[in-house]
């Protein structure tokens, strides 16, 4: 194995790292409101997902297995399979309650959808668009919930003042 072929597979384990950091900042905002998928979760998902990217790039590169047969990957399968691996994770997140109309955890498994999603332009080394699509889902899962908190708030003072 050639030191380009050591090249190519510590990239492919950079990437790796960056989508669980990446992935680990969203997780740190689902553990600290204690949901059931949080930090260690959303870091493996996210770096899941680049590891089978960049190995399918690495597959690629491979001159071992350069002969008459052709070894092509598909970008949109890899992706295909990563989403397919998250949606049984997802699901696990998700949980009706008893005797309630009551639903809980569609945000953590969207949440844990998105570092799949950012782990994968990790992997296709799209770094800036995964640390602003980070950023975009911290701002959906903490702005957002305060304003949807302080609109609650101002209904039910309203309520109140008609009652």
């Amino acid at each position: 194995m050639g030191r380009m072929d050591w090249m190519l597979q510590l990239q492919v384990l950079a990437d790796t790292a960056i989508a669980m950091a990446l992935g680990g900042a969203i997780g740190f905002e689902r553990e600290l409101k204690n949901r059931p998928a949080g930090f260690r979760t959303h870091m493996l998902v996210a770096g899941a997902a680049a590891l089978l990217v960049g190995l399918g790039q690495l597959v690629l590169e491979d001159h071992r297995l350069d002969s008459d047969l052709r070894v092509t990957v598909d970008p949109l399968r890899l992706v295909e399979a990563v989403i397919a691996g998250v949606s049984f994770i997802g699901a696990g997140t998700i949980f009706a309650r008893r005797g309630s109309d009551v639903v809980v955890g569609i945000t953590t498994a969207a949440s844990i959808l998105m570092v799949a999603v950012i782990g994968v332009m990790c992997g296709f080394r799209y770094h800036l668009l995964a640390g602003l699509a980070t950023a975009l889902t911290l701002l959906v899962l903490s702005a957002i919930a305060t304003v949807e908190r302080s609109l609650a708030a101002k209904a039910r003072k309203l309520r109140d003042k008609q009652d």
